[in-house]
């Protein structure tokens, strides 16, 4: 397969089994007026917590003005309304029936003066791929999977638990983090239906971390948590105006997570703010026996990533800039270029540099590699889950035994054609694993280093494109997510604007293990920029 239209649909990816109706795209939380465009514009936000950050939050809860529990419930009615009715987002699949419980406990802590720290009584949302022991289902979105209540949390829930933060619910997705057919559409899943942009109502979501993007953008939660083989957070965070990091594989571990691939799959942050993804960063990062990946880990996890938040942090810095990317007639091309403007006048010296076309000839390869390594890692994680699917081929045969529910608007040919293969021993496969991932790192090392780089900046992606349930995800334009996805590299980006009223992000790329340099880069750009916007549920842009 091209790996574009791979990409296309893997990186961005799914629409409502119900009908999409245009006519309630412009219910509330608030009343609609016409914009230049014709489009409807609602008024501003009324949200006692819109836009709250950790630290806001920590500071009411400190006061007293707030509780967890009063922060908790705000979250949930905010769900109800917005997610559940108005817009109807669907970017939350299930809350937490213990979330309040939770809450309350945390508070008791509070009073009784024990603090975990910086998440202590945030209420986080999690991708429906991450397994959590308690009452809510793991699915990855999939009805084959419809029930399956995870027996332990994964390492990074663990994690989350351990330093106080609230896991308020699960999150759609693109089915299977949309390693299911090459004619998806981005966001959709059987057990959750169509995910909707905040910011054009009939605007893809991208994917796979739809749910989770479009949760924090909309301010359904505190933080989102989502994951990433190529593109799953970075293109929502992007396209729902967010700052999303993919860290270097095995700074987070990924035991406990539904995979695709053990080369490339990361969880990571989506939020609204630098500084609030750094906390994040730090609290779950961290060595985990059951991930080997985290083993590399050691020696390079910082404790507190937000000491390399300062505001004067691109002085003196070298970035390169994608060529590829400054020319052409994507709305985003302009963007780049006023971003780039902000960079030089903060003190970045950039200079033009091709990763583009050195990393697309590997694209096949790394196809290859995520066919050959979903097939072994999601064997291996339902013949444990206790799930009512044991392997990729019951998978395969429950779809095709509920069609219409499962599969109504397109197939599961990338799930047969993983089957077919043989396993990781196979020297296709090997080959595939020395040309993707082998190549990109050597691509990205030689121009970082024979141009002095500390990072490289790219278009994260281009605007959002209209849901199409028909033909399935029709992205045109730049994206930068291959690079350090097939490298296993991390990855920042940060809002640099929007086109038409869709956001778009820019992107951060460096070496293995670089996220305390690469978020100094991306906060420095984030303070002068200011181009984080609310979304405001506009209807469907018509000219």
């Amino acid at each position: 397969m091209n790996r574009r239209i791979f990409l296309r649909n893997s990186s961005l990816a799914g629409l409502t089994l119900a009908t999409f109706s245009l006519d309630a795209c412009t219910a509330d939380p608030a009343s609609s007026a016409a914009t230049a465009d014709g489009s409807a514009a609602p008024a501003p936000d009324t949200f006692e917590l819109q836009e709250a950050t950790v630290a806001q939050l920590q500071d009411k809860m400190k006061s007293g003005q707030l509780t967890a529990r009063r922060i908790t419930e705000l979250y949930l009615a905010r769900i109800e309304a917005i997610d559940k009715a108005g817009p109807q987002l669907h970017a939350v699949l299930e809350t937490n029936p213990d979330a309040l419980k939770l809450a309350d406990q945390l508070d008791e802590e509070r009073k009784a003066g024990k603090l975990r720290g910086p998440l202590h009584g945030i209420p986080v949302l999690i991708k429906d791929n991450i397994d959590t022991a308690d009452q809510q289902q793991t699915t990855a979105g999939a009805l084959a999977l419809a029930g399956h209540k995870a027996q332990k949390d994964a390492f990074i829930v663990q994690k989350l638990r351990a330093a106080g933060a609230i896991v308020l619910g699960k999150t759609n997705l693109s089915e299977w983090a949309n390693f299911r057919s090459t004619r998806s559409t981005s966001g959709w899943s059987s057990r959750g239906h169509q995910t909707r942009n905040p910011y054009i109502l009939d605007r893809s979501p991208s994917g796979s971390s739809s749910g989770s993007g479009v949760a924090a953008a909309a301010n359904l939660c505190a933080l989102a948590i989502g994951t990433e083989t190529d593109g799953s957070i970075v293109s929502p965070a992007s396209c729902s105006g967010l700052v999303g990091i993919k860290p270097t594989v095995g700074l987070w571990s990924r035991s406990g997570i539904i995979p695709i691939s053990a080369t490339q799959d990361t969880a990571g942050p989506m939020t609204r703010t630098v500084r609030d993804a750094a906390v994040l960063l730090g609290a779950l990062a961290g060595d985990d026996a059951a991930d080997v990946a985290t083993q590399a880990s050691k020696g390079h996890v910082q404790p507190d990533y937000t000491t390399f938040l300062k505001a004067d942090g691109l002085r003196g810095r070298r970035l390169g800039v994608e060529k590829n990317h400054l020319t052409g007639n994507s709305d985003s091309v302009a963007l780049l270029q006023a971003a780039l403007a902000v960079l030089k006048a903060q003190g970045a010296t950039v200079v033009e540099v091709e990763v583009e076309k050195q990393i697309d000839p590997l694209g096949e390869a790394e196809y290859d590699v995520l066919l050959y390594e979903f097939k072994d890692g999601v064997n291996k994680y339902l013949a444990t889950a206790g799930a009512p699917v044991k392997t990729l081929a019951d998978v395969i045969r429950f779809n095709a035994d509920n069609k219409a529910k499962a599969m109504p608007f397109f197939q599961q040919e990338i799930l047969e054609a993983s089957e077919k293969l043989e396993g990781l021993s196979s020297p296709k496969y090997q080959a595939a694993l020395r040309k993707s991932n082998g190549g990109a790192r050597q691509v990205l090392d030689k121009v970082l280093a024979d141009n002095k780089l500390d990072a490289l900046v790219a278009i994260t992606n281009s605007p959002a494109t209209p849901i199409d349930l028909i033909n399935g995800d029709s992205w045109k334009g730049p994206g930068f997510s291959s690079p350090a996805a097939m490298a296993g590299y991390p990855h920042i980006t940060v809002p640099m604007g929007q086109a038409h009223g869709m956001p778009v992000g820019l992107s951060f790329v460096g070496g293995a293990w670089q996220e305390g340099p690469l978020l100094t880069l991306a906060y420095a750009y984030e303070q002068a920029s200011k181009k984080r916007a609310a979304p405001t549920f506009r209807a469907p842009f018509v000219g």
